[in-house]
């Protein structure tokens, strides 16, 4: 009988080990509504302030106008995922948010490779435009999963390997990470086109297609998260 009850308590350790990995703040609708709309703000902000403060924009100047907009992006991302992190009783706020200013950079590194490989030039004029495009890119997929994630790499592999999420923060994260490759893959496709216009250098259709992609998804995760509360709600009752 003893032996039994030990049995039952190392089980329902490991349950509940296994419950706090896995455990993150609760998200709402209205919740998920406001970030994506912070979000979505910070980025229109930072068109704002480049074009009427320093009259530029994507095509004139893409390289600072791309890097005001992470500037202003980034931190916005990162302080607001923070409170979103797993296991909230053993990571703090500062430590999340620790781990989201590193993914930026680190982030940064992945997405310029892989548009290195995909065919993004690598001359040194375009340096500066790929760095600061990918920092954009960077606050918009890696930097909200790593602020909530961290180093899980079950979470990080369910999203971004097999795109499975299965909690309302995980859509939040997912959906519009994938909208934001999906748009800039998109956004590249008038670059090969002989045209000579302005706006087919890299690497600004593909600047404007991941935001318009990433704002679209952050629209399709909304719809997500509020089916997702809907079926959690049904279970509950």
């Amino acid at each position: 009988m003893e032996e039994e009850k030990k049995k039952k308590k190392e089980i329902c350790n490991i349950a509940k080990a296994s419950t706090a990995e896995n455990s993150s703040r609760s998200v709402s609708a209205l919740q998920a509504l406001s970030i994506h709309l912070i979000c979505g703000l910070g980025l229109a902000i930072g068109l704002w302030v480049a074009h009427n403060l320093y009259s530029m924009n994507v095509v004139s100047d893409p390289s600072r106008t791309l890097r005001l907009i992470w500037i202003v992006e980034s931190p916005i991302v990162t302080l607001l995922y923070s409170w979103f992190r797993l296991n909230p009783e053993q990571c703090s706020y500062l430590k999340a948010v620790g781990r989201g200013i590193l993914a930026l950079p680190v982030g940064a590194l992945v997405t310029a490779l892989g548009a290195i490989v995909l065919g993004a030039p690598v001359s040194i004029e375009y340096l500066p435009k790929t760095i600061n495009w990918s920092l954009l890119m960077s606050s918009c997929m890696f930097v909200p999963a790593a602020s909530v994630f961290g180093s899980s790499w079950s979470h990080w592999q369910r999203i971004f390997a097999y795109t499975k999420p299965n909690e309302s923060l995980e859509y939040m994260i997912c959906i519009p990470a994938h909208g934001a490759v999906i748009g800039a893959w998109l956004g590249a496709w008038p670059m090969p086109l002989d045209w000579e216009r302005p706006w087919q250098e890299w690497p600004v259709c593909v600047t404007y297609g991941a935001m318009i992609g990433y704002l679209l998804a952050m629209v399709v995760s909304l719809g997500f998260v509020l089916v997702h509360g809907g079926r959690q709600h049904r279970k509950r009752d």
